[in-house]
């Protein structure tokens, strides 16, 4: 089985170092990665076991490769370029998304007309160049046929995963999946980057009444949408959040934090931008994922002219 990952960072390189125990893994990864991993290899510690792993890997894809499936593992705002510069090879392919967001999978059907949605809740961290640890894992990897279904092709890649020893589930909701796992994400991500503050402190009553806002807001376009979740309402779901989600990560520091502090732009615009984008197509006012989605704009602008 040959398997492609592109836009491999510590998600991807972690999942092709799995992969490599059962198929023939090509990654397109940056340079620097890609050296280490030829000569010493890709270092994993963790949950899930130390090891050094060598596999394919390098800026472009060597010619005349055919590949049976292809992950895209890139922050959200790469996917169309990724999808772009590779076109004729994700052409007729199956595609996986991993990835943060809503609208990955459209983008990418654009490409493609086989695509499988998929989602993450892993802690992947770097530990230097070619090197992760993987911290935390909140429930198996899921994957399904965008935007719904069973077939197949999904479960059998599901099964070569779980050879790989990478926690895996198949479902036939692969949209409530997602839009679980983005609920979460607008929920704490960019009010823990606008505050700089780790996810526990957002129980304080003043943020915590944003959070409400922002998710009452993103109940009505999911039910618009007609998306199926575990929860009938915004209240049963932000019992959860605070009950079952927020324990585990109250330490956790927002990864839009970590994008601004370095420069780079966040994936606000396929999390509680992309909420006030479709309650638009609804008719529907998002004021509080609208008013959180300009703060984090400004921001991200603030800190690129801070590094000009």
């Amino acid at each position: 089985m040959n398997i492609l990952i592109l836009g491999a960072g510590a998600v991807g390189l972690s999942i092709a170092a799995r992969l490599s125990r059962v198929s023939d893994v090509y990654a397109v990864c940056r340079h620097k990665h890609a050296e280490i991993i030829k000569t010493d290899g890709f270092r994993m510690t963790g949950i899930w076991g130390e090891e050094t792993s060598f596999f394919s890997c390098g800026e472009d894809i060597p010619k005349n490769r055919d590949f049976d499936y292809i992950f895209i593992s890139s922050k959200s705002t790469a996917t169309r370029s990724i999808c772009e510069q590779f076109a004729d090879i994700i052409k007729g392919r199956e595609v996986i998304s991993l990835q943060n967001g809503i609208g990955n999978e459209e983008i990418i059907a654009e490409y493609t007309d086989t695509v499988i949605g998929g989602t993450i809740i892993t802690g992947f961290e770097w530990t230097g160049d070619a090197s992760v640890h993987v911290s935390v894992e909140s429930g198996p990897m899921q994957l399904g046929r965008f935007p719904s279904g069973m077939d197949g092709g999904v479960q059998k890649l599901a099964e070569i995963l779980l050879k790989a020893d990478v926690p895996v589930s198949a479902t036939d909701n692969i949209k409530g999946a997602i839009w679980s796992k983005v609920l979460y994400n607008c929920a704490l991500n960019p009010l823990g980057a606008i505050m700089g503050v780790p996810y526990g402190k957002l129980e304080n009553p003043h943020a915590w009444s944003i959070i409400e806002g922002m998710m009452d807001e993103a109940f009505r376009v999911t039910a618009a949408e007609k998306v199926q979740l575990s929860w009938d309402t915004a209240k049963e779901y932000i019992k959860y959040l605070k009950e079952h989600q927020l324990p585990n990560t109250r330490a956790h520091h927002s990864s839009m934090l970590q994008d601004l502090a370095a420069g780079k732009r966040t994936e606000i615009e396929f999390l509680n931008g992309a909420i006030a984008q479709r309650a638009k197509e609804y008719a529907m006012d998002t004021p509080y994922n609208a008013f959180i989605t300009e703060q984090i704009y400004f921001m991200e602008e603030l800190r690129a002219n801070d590094n000009q």
